[in-house]
């Protein structure tokens, strides 16, 4: 896994294969909204312990049943490949 800043073209082309993702504010960014507050945490912890085994960490917000992702590499400013692999880790969640 790469730790260079993807072209918009090669984040354009990634994300179409992960539909629920969007750029925003130069970071990958998805909102995902729960039954419960627990289901939002259960998910949460799912996510940290996908990113640890990167060693590659997200912005997550949660409020009640809302989780909210953002995912940039701050070694390149930026979006990499841990980025897009991570969202597929967490999409496979």
């Amino acid at each position: 896994m790469t730790k260079a800043k993807l072209t918009e073209k090669e984040i354009t082309t990634a994300i179409a294969k992960l539909p629920e993702w969007k750029v925003v504010d130069g970071k990958l960014n998805r909102a995902f909204k729960f039954d419960s507050f627990v289901d939002a945490f259960t998910f949460l912890t799912k996510v940290a312990f996908a990113a640890d085994k990167l060693d590659h960490h997200p912005e997550l917000f949660n409020v009640y049943n809302r989780v909210v992702i953002d995912l940039a590499t701050h070694d390149v400013d930026g979006i990499s490949d841990l980025d897009i692999e991570l969202a597929k880790k967490i999409d496979a969640l």
